[in-house]
């Protein structure tokens, strides 16, 4: 597989915000998308695999399709996996971790059964080391997908999921993914141009993601990426590809404004901010959320992930909380555009706001998660 050979590429996605992750696809000229369950299907090369890791902010991880071949039965699927080309992709000296998915549809249903098989064949075949479990955090996980006795396999060119951007060291309980609220500022309309306030802005996700955009930071830009380690990576395309990428030629103003009334994630927001390299861009501060107004300027966009009650809080006394948000961005906020991200709709409901009719439930740590947005209020 050289760099000009075109395969599928699967971007992986929240359950949820397939479509979300579609458009910015689509915005950074990705080619042959098509939204489908658990993310997007697009087509490239290499290089659009290095370009989908350090660009794409909504993505979970990026899957390159390496290949794929019938198997009735086990010998059969031995058989063929020490023919396949595994040189063309994997090199002999990084470690593979092998993952399978079967369904009842294909005649080879046993998952552990079919994995054993490859990385046998992957051993006495190619030669490479094989590995179980999160143990060796360098090595290539290969992922294998029997679906009606055809057998996929696609390699995780990401490594660590793509919300760690590399420079958020510090979170605080129940943190807000950076790839989720890349995708849930796209779908109130943000564009780089709109003041942000998060009045609940923990570790600063909300905040820092509106400020990188703005500035056209590349989200991938300080962090490695497995597919460094794989027979097809170019370290000079690489390095150039990341030198022409990114970088907004906007004037960006002081924007973005975060506030909580717990001291201490306030100052991770800020250390966060330094990391990250928006920190001249980006204020922090602790207060509560009665106390919040508008910063100088035109109306914007409030986007604030309040606690749920699942993990963190007691759910009974949250509703005077979001009570006492909704009354105060009604009150103060007038023109505001609000974005309200929590898994409980009587929750949000407890806030009064005038919402627009909802989006579809989003997975995030074992709940279902909701964007509640209003109009200009």
């Amino acid at each position: 597989m050289d760099d000009s050979t075109q395969f599928e590429i699967f971007l992986t996605a929240a359950p949820g915000l397939e479509k979300a992750l579609l458009q910015e696809a689509r915005d950074l000229d990705f080619s042959g998308l098509k939204s489908v369950p658990g993310g997007v299907t697009c087509q490239g090369s290499w290089p659009e695999v290095w370009r989908a890791n350090l660009c794409l902010r909504g993505a979970v991880r990026v899957l390159a399709r390496i290949g794929e071949f019938r198997a009735f039965h086990l010998a059969q699927l031995d058989k063929r996996a020490r023919k396949f080309p595994w040189g063309d992709v994997l090199r002999s000296d990084i470690p593979v971790r092998v993952e399978v998915v079967t369904n009842k549809k294909s005649k080879i249903y046993h998952a552990g059964a079919a994995c054993q098989r490859i990385e046998r064949a992957l051993a006495e075949s190619f030669g490479v080391p094989v590995v179980k479990g999160a143990d060796t955090p360098d090595a290539i996980t290969l992922k294998l997908r029997i679906d009606d006795n055809n057998c996929l396999f696609s390699v995780d060119t990401s490594g660590e999921g793509l919300h760690k951007r590399g420079h958020k060291v510090a979170i605080g309980k129940a943190p807000m993914r950076e790839t989720l609220a890349a995708l849930f500022l796209r779908e109130c309309g943000y564009d780089g141009t709109q003041t942000i306030v998060d009045p609940m802005c923990g570790s600063g996700t909300f905040v820092l993601e509106a400020a990188e955009i703005a500035l056209g930071l590349l989200p991938g830009r300080t962090r490695s990426f497995a597919f460094e380690n794989l027979a097809t990576f170019d370290a000079e395309k690489w390095a150039a590809l990341k030198t022409k990428a990114g970088l907004s030629d906007n004037e960006v103003r002081p924007r973005f404004f975060g506030s909580d009334r717990n001291a201490g994630v306030v100052e991770m927001a800020a250390a966060n901010a330094d990391r990250a390299g928006v920190s001249e861009l980006v204020s922090f501060k602790q207060a509560a959320v009665s106390d919040l107004h508008p910063p100088p300027g035109d109306p914007g966009l409030v986007i604030v992930n309040p606690p749920y009650g699942a993990r963190i809080g007691n759910k009974k006394l949250l509703y005077a909380l979001y009570a006492s948000l909704g009354q105060t961005l009604q009150e103060r906020f007038k023109g505001w555009r609000v974005g309200i991200v929590t898994s409980e709709t009587g929750l949000a409901k407890a806030t009064e706001l005038p919402f627009l009719p909802y989006g579809p439930p989003v997975a995030h740590g074992g709940l279902k998660i909701r964007l509640f947005q209003t109009d200009p209020l």
